[in-house]
Parts: structure tokens; C-alpha cells; sequence
């Protein structure tokens, strides 16, 4: 299934788009889903296991076009597809990570790869062939297959090269840069180029050995005011070369210069606008077009007026290296996922003769009208829903959510568009004699009607009345400035920031806050809410407040602040009795319950004599009056006293139609469960503060009578 998309209307096509099957899935499962699944079946896979297990870094086809070489981690790989079999060729895993690569022949029996541990790993047709190693950490290399010098570029000034023929090292080009980033060859003069960390390119005549010339393009850019806004300066982050006399240049900051080698000046200077490195720069061979590639996307444009002609976004993963197949429009690229892409632009050039029906594809999705997803439904706001009284579907799965509104069915929205009322020309006479009126209406004299809110009344008026005829400047600014802003709104529409006028906190700050007496209070709500009041009677009385104001600021100051002070004072003492109250009569609750469980254990749990008598509680007289109480002043304690006194002090005993005799009486006073709770928390104080002696060392006691000497 191919992707078709436009960018700049130019048509292109993503043969990577689509659901893939995962390698451990055996045949079987595998058939099971190509017949379930119908994306499946109509993917369109150009290459087969064209993907890394986690990564593809570099990516590069071979000189006769047949096989394409790409390498990836984890584990390190390469592999390598045979374009004419439209499948994997082989695989081969490293033991560090590749950082660069080239083909040495113009298949793929030949490469070397440059590692980053500093190791250079030479291939043949069978497999690693050879293994050393060089001074610096490597970022670059190019072969020069003329004198099949192989050239690498890293971590340091020097540019190491190695003689593949003689099989040694040879004599290194020292350069004038601290760090190179890339090196490149030209093919026709076999002029070496490498860029540097400071912005400058040189250039190496390998015949002489001799630096043939040095280019700073750092200085270009920040000459012609393209780095505004930026302090670094611009490294050299890709090379490439058109011919023997055009070269590209690609940047840390995300710009593109071309240059002639004639001349020091560039021809012309692109911006990717994105701010990071161009990692690779190609000229398409068919069209006069730039391919610059960058972490975020793929621009290809005019060489010559630098006029983009169309672009491919990343939408996934980060784009790392791109090539071109020649004389085509296909163009590969590795990227931060496995599957690795492969987009194919018809206008650029005609496909390969190993993939020639891409070109049969294409026409046929252009010539047939494919309906899209979104041909069958319609865009409504939620206004028009309103409107069309469907507005009770939202939430359902008859609407789909998109953007500021809804797709919903085109035969649903005919269907309820049919029912609603249509437009008609009485109803357009009508909404035009409304415009009119109001428009009349209009030129009236205006009031000023502001509604009062529900939430917060108090704390509104505070705030108006601050706003219009506040004693200070900054009160007056304060007090607009926090009206005005939307973040305070719901202050006064939302009833969860309503203020508790009964908490304990308010209270305490109710004098500070309170500005307005209840007299005044009901002039501003008249005022703001009343819309008979003209704006003159407004201005009017706004200014007269203000001049009073201003000319009594000073005087009315210290009054206002020992009004404040003794209001705090008498809301302090008002909390303090309000909350002395309330403990006390907690208390008392505690104290009444209490009391009211003893006298029922007191009573007995005989349900018979509950059914005939009635319990009742004593009062404080009679407690007092009851010789046994201790509210007697001369009565004695009961303890004290024998079993003939207290049976002779106690009431008569009420009968009951058994025979038996029974007294109903509390075992203590009120007073005297209230001492003893005292005692109780007295005796628990003691215990928290006591100190235990059994640390104290003491005398042993000599015995009471001497029984002489002890005989043995």
C-alpha cells in the first residue's frame, strides 16, 4: 500500500508506509494475517527485511547500482540487498559501531568502514579481510581511486593517509584546524577537501602533496547577517561536488552555500530554517535540483535561484543519511527506527529497470479518483449543531472529534438539515428589520448596567468601589488591574471560591478587609446595579468623591488606622468567648451524657421492673438535700457511717406486686463525678512528670535486734 502525498505540488510516494510483520512470527502466522488483515496484503515491500533491528546510521548504493549497502545497530551490522533479486544479499554484525563507510570497487567486494573505537576494518567478497588501527578517533574518510589513497578525518589536525597499494601509511596533510568534520574527493580532479570545527574548507592537490587553497565560509555567513541571533560559529558538516568546478557546502547552523573553486565568494546561500546540521548534501543528476538532508527533513530545491521545489518531513524518527539512485526519483534514507525509508518522486526522474513497475503504479492511483477518509463526512461546529438540534450526539460515536468542531455523516447532516427550517424570505425580512432597530437603538443614550454576582457580592463592591474612588493611586490600579484580568473570574462565577463569612480565619481578618459600612454597602449595590442612573450623575459624584479624598488623604489616614485597630481587638476578643462557649458547652454534653449512662447501669437491666416503674433523674436540690450527697455541711461520710443510719436515712421503698422491694437511686452526685474526672487528670499529670527511684542507690538497713557475733 503506497502513501501518496503533495508537497509543493509535487506528487511523492512512500513505499515504507504501512503495518510490517514481526520477525518471529513463523509461516504460518504469517499467512493467517496477510489473509486477515488487508493492509497487510496490499503493502507495497520494494526491498525484502529492508529495515535495522533498532537503527540505520549510513546508507549508500553502489557504483554499477545494484546493491545497496546500509548499517545500523544493535548489534552493529551491515547489509547488503541485491536490488535485481529485490532482497537481502547478506548480513554481517561488528564488534563496535560504524561511523562512516565507502565501497573501494564498484560493487560491493570491496568496502572499508571506519569504527568508532578508532579501528578501520577492510572487507572482501567473503568477509573481513583486514584490521588496524588510527591515531585519532575517526569522523570521516574518501578514497582516491587514482592513486588508491584512503583518507581519514577526525579528532585532530592531521589528515591520515593510508596507501591501499603499497599497503602503509603515508606522510600525513597537517592542516591549520584543531578538529576536521568531513573530507571529500572530486572525481575528475582528484582534488581532497576536508572541512573543519572553525568554518573553513581546505583543499589538497595529492599530486604535490601541497595545500592548494583555504575557503572560510564562517566568514561568508556571518558577513552577510545570516547567523543573527546565533553566537557559535558555523561548523563544516558535509561536502559534495556537482562536477569539477561546483561544490556545496553544508553547515552546523543549517546553511547551505554553493560554491564555484574559482572563487572565494559563495554563489548562493540557503537556510533550512530549522537550526541544526546538515548532515548530507547531494546533486540530483537528472534535474539542476539540491538534495540537503537535516535531522528533521529533506529539502530539494533549485540550484540556481534556490527556489524549493518540494520537501519530505519526518514525522517519526530523525532522519541520519540519504542517496539518490541515479537517473531516478528513488531516494533511500536512514532514520532513528528500524524500518528504513524509501520515497519515490515521479517528477525528479522515472524508476529503475529493477523496480520499473513503480512507474505503472503511480499512474494508475493518479488516473483513478481515490476517495479520500474524510469524502463521506461532513465539518460542523458545534454552533451548527445547536442549530440543526443534534447537539445531544456529541460524545457518541455518530460525531468525531476534530479540531474546533465535528465529522459527522453527509447523509446524516442532509437528512437533519431537510427536517430543520429553511431559510425563507419572511424570515430574512424579519433579521433585516431587527438590524435596523438595532442599529437605532444604538444611538440612544447608553447606561451603564453591570449585574451583580452571586458569588462574592461583598468582596465586588470592595473592589468597584476601590476602582473608582480609592484613598491611594495604587489601591485604585489594584483594584482595576484584578477586575480586568480573566484569572480572577471565577472569584465571582464559581460558587467553590466563595468565602466562609463563619470560619474563625475570616473573622480574624474581616476587620482589615472591611472597608464599608451596611449604609454604604447598599449605595454601591443601588449603584451597579440600578440602570436609571446616568453617566453624568456618575462622573459627577466620582469626581466629588475623589476631590474629598484627595484633599482629606492625610488626615483621614491615622483615623482609619485606630478604626482598623480596634476592630482587630474586638474580633480577637469575640473568637476567644466564641470559642470559650463553645468548649464549655462541649464540656457539659460530655459531662450530661456520662452522667446519663450511670444512672442507667445504675437501674438494673430487669425489663419487669421497667415495665412498672419509671426512672427518672435528680435534681441539683434534691442531690443537696440527700444526706448522703456531699453537699451536706454538717452530713457525715457514707462511708463512715453503719448500715442502720443509712437505711434509716433512705426514702421509703417502693412495692412492687412480687413482694420485693427495690430503691432507685444514683450512686454519685454530679459534683462529685466532676472531682473525681479532676482527680483522675491531676493523678495522670503527676504520673507523666514522676521521676522512679529505682536508680537511687541505698544504705542496706542494719537488722533491728544484734544477735551477737556470728561462730562458724
Amino acid at each position: 500500500m503506497m502513501q501518496s502525498e503533495s508537497g509543493n505540488d509535487v506528487k511523492q510516494y512512500n513505499l515504507t508506509a504501512g503495518k510490517s510483520l514481526p520477525e518471529w512470527l513463523d509461516e504460518r502466522k504469517r499467512r493467517t494475517l496477510l489473509k486477515k488483515d488487508v493492509e497487510l496484503r496490499r503493502r507495497l515491500e520494494l526491498l525484502q527485511d529492508f529495515d535495522m533491528p533498532s537503527v540505520s546510521t549510513n546508507i549508500k548504493i553502489s557504483t554499477d547500482g545494484d546493491y545497496i549497502l546500509a548499517t545500523g545497530t544493535y548489534k552493529p551490522r551491515i547489509k547488503c540487498f541485491d536490488v535485481t533479486q529485490l532482497g537481502l544479499k547478506f548480513e554481517r554484525c561488528f564488534d563496535s559501531e560504524p561511523v562512516a563507510f565507502t565501497m573501494l570497487s564498484d560493487d560491493y567486494s570491496k568496502c572499508v568502514f571506519l569504527h568508532c573505537d578508532r579501528y578501520i576494518e577492510l572487507h572482501a567478497q567473503f568477509g573481513k579481510y583486514y584490521k588496524f588501527r588510527v591515531p585519532k578517533f575517526g569522523r570521516d574518510l574518501a578514497y582516491n581511486p587514482v592513486n588508491c589513497d584512503l583518507y581519514v578525518v577526525g579528532a585532530g589536525s592531521d589528515v591520515h593517509r593510508l596507501n591501499l597499494e603499497q599497503g602503509r601509511f603515508l606522510q600525513p596533510f597537517t592542516t591549520q584546524s584543531l578538529g576536521l568534520n568531513v573530507c571529500k574527493v572530486n572525481p575528475e580532479h582528484q582534488l581532497m577537501v576536508c572541512g573543519s570545527n572553525e568554518g573553513r574548507i581546505e583543499a589538497w592537490d595529492p599530486r604535490s602533496r601541497q595545500r592548494a587553497a583555504t575557503l572560510d565560509s564562517a566568514f561568508s555567513l556571518i558577513q552577510g547577517d545570516h547567523l543573527e541571533g546565533n553566537d557559535q560559529i558555523p561548523q563544516i558538516t558535509s561536502l559534495a561536488f556537482r562536477d569539477g568546478l561546483n561544490m556545496g557546502v553544508g553547515t552546523s547552523t543549517g546553511h547551505i552555500l554553493l560554491y564555484d573553486i574559482r572563487s572565494s565568494r559563495p554563489l548562493m546561500i540557503k537556510d533550512h530554517f530549522y537550526g541544526v546540521p546538515i548532515k548530507k548534501l547531494l546533486f540530483h543528476s537528472t534535474l539542476d535540483q539540491v538534495i540537503s538532508l537535516d535531522a528533521k527533513s529533506v529539502k530539494i530545491w533549485d540550484r540556481g535561484t534556490g527556489k524549493p521545489y518540494t520537501s519530505i518531513e519526518s514525522e517519526n524518527a530523525e532522519l541520519n543519511d540519504i542517496c539518490a539512485y541515479d537517473g531516478s526519483g528513488l531516494i533511500f534514507m536512514a532514520n532513528e527506527q528500524p524500518k528504513m525509508q524509501v520515497h519515490y518522486i515521479p517528477s525528479l526522474g522515472p524508476a529503475p529497470r529493477w523496480c520499473a513497475f513503480l512507474d505503472n503504479i503511480t499512474e494508475e492511483i493518479e488516473e483513478s479518483s481515490v476517495s479520500t477518509v474524510y469524502d463521506d463526512y461532513k465539518f460542523v461546529t458545534k454552533d451548527e449543531l445547536t442549530d440543526l438540534g443534534l447537539d445531544h450526539l456529541i460524545g457518541t460515536s455518530l460525531l468525531r472529534a476534530y479540531m474546533h468542531g465535528y465529522f459527522m455523516d453527509a447523509r446524516l447532516y442532509r437528512k437533519a438539515h431537510s427536517v430543520a427550517a429553511p431559510y425563507t424570505l419572511d424570515k430574512f425580512m424579519r433579521d433585516k428589520i431587527n438590524g435596523k432597530l438595532a442599529a437605532e437603538k444604538t444611538k440612544r443614550v447608553q447606561f451603564k448596567t453591570e449585574k451583580l454576582p452571586n458569588t462574592n457580592k461583598d468582596l465586588f463592591l470592595k473592589l468597584k468601589d476601590n476602582e473608582e474612588s480609592g484613598a491611594k493611586k495604587k489601591h485604585r490600579e489594584a483594584a482595576k488591574n484584578m477586575l480586568a484580568d480573566d484569572r480572577f473570574g471565577a472569584m465571582f462565577t464559581d460558587e467553590n471560591f466563595q468565602v466562609d463569612q463563619n470560619d474563625l480565619t475570616f473573622k480574624l481578618l474581616n476587620p482589615v478587609l472591611t472597608k464599608l459600612d451596611n449604609k454604604k454597602a447598599k449605595q454601591l449595590e443601588n449603584k451597579y446595579s440600578n440602570p436609571d442612573i446616568s453617566d453624568n450623575d456618575e462622573n459627577d459624584k466620582n469626581d466629588q468623591d475623589s476631590d474629598n479624598f484627595d484633599d482629606g488623604d492625610d488626615s483621614s489616614s491615622s483615623d482609619d488606622d485606630a478604626e482598623t485597630t480596634k476592630n482587630i481587638r474586638q474580633a480577637h476578643q469575640n473568637v476567644r468567648e466564641e470559642v470559650f462557649e463553645k468548649k464549655m458547652a462541649e464540656r457539659t454534653q460530655k459531662m450530661n451524657a456520662r452522667l446519663a449512662k450511670t444512672i442507667v447501669k445504675s437501674s438494673g437491666t430487669d425489663q419487669s421492673s421497667q415495665n412498672h416503674h419509671k426512672i427518672r433523674e435528680l435534681d441539683e436540690d434534691e442531690v443537696k438535700n440527700d444526706g448522703n450527697g456531699i453537699g451536706g455541711k454538717n452530713s457525715k461520710r457514707k462511708s463512715k457511717k453503719s448500715l442502720e443510719e443509712r437505711l434509716e436515712e433512705e426514702s421509703g421503698p417502693t412495692e412492687r406486686n412480687d413482694g420485693h422491694q427495690m430503691v432507685f437511686k444514683p450512686k454519685k452526685s454530679r459534683n462529685q463525678m466532676m472531682q473525681e474526672e479532676k482527680e483522675k487528670e491531676h493523678r495522670k499529670e503527676r504520673e507523666e512528670v514522676r521521676r522512679s527511684a529505682s536508680g537511687l542507690k541505698k544504705d542496706k538497713i542494719k537488722p533491728k535486734f544484734w544477735k551477737g557475733k556470728r561462730i562458724i
